[in-house]
């Protein structure tokens, strides 16, 4: 039976729930690609299913960032994904900061070392730094879905080589993760 990973391409096409926006690059806009060509990986693989939380890069979720979230979470808990990973870019006044990072709800959980291996094959992928894993349990998508959740910030989008990376090569980052799920499960590709 296939291994069922629910991608949410953080954040909306415009408010509400638009993501940050940084050297002219909008957050939502690169979650949707990268999320796009992860699913494709997934769906290559015979071992897994894969539902995605925008179908289309104009789609808008909810009306309201609180129902943005649920729609996503509602989605993922109705499919019956087995794993929730949604996709998001960082921002700081620090533009030096660069590099990959994940939250989870909870330590010592299988979101926790999917996390793991998910920062581990986005270095493998992008040659970014590998900022850790945080726990988070306030944020919404991480408490609300009745299965594994991870939200994954790939790199900055005020860092010039972490903007350049995302935009230039988003097929690295849809690698990464895909390479980061297969060590968590124990898969080769």
């Amino acid at each position: 039976m296939a291994i069922k990973i629910f991608v949410d391409q953080g954040h909306n096409p415009q408010n509400p729930n638009a993501g940050a926006e940084a050297n002219g690059v909008r957050e939502q806009d690169v979650t949707y690609d990268i999320g796009t060509r992860l699913a494709a990986l997934l769906r290559a693989d015979p071992n897994f299913e894969v539902m995605l939380s925008r179908n289309t890069p104009e789609e808008q979720l909810g009306t309201s960032n609180a129902t943005s979230l649920q729609a996503r979470v509602y989605a993922a808990n109705t499919w019956g994904a087995d794993y929730f990973i949604s996709l998001h870019c960082n921002a700081s006044v620090n533009t030096a900061a660069s590099g990959s990072e994940a939250y989870v709800y909870s330590e010592g959980t299988p979101a926790y070392q999917l996390g793991e291996r998910i920062l581990e094959g986005l270095h493998d992928m992008t040659g970014l730094p590998n900022r850790g894993m945080f726990i988070r349990p306030s944020l919404y998508v991480l408490r609300a879905t009745s299965m594994p959740a991870v939200l994954v910030e790939m790199g900055y989008l005020t860092n010039l080589n972490d903007v350049y990376l995302l935009t230039n090569d988003p097929q690295s980052f849809a690698r990464g993760i895909y390479r980061g799920i297969l060590l968590y499960f124990g898969l080769t590709s």
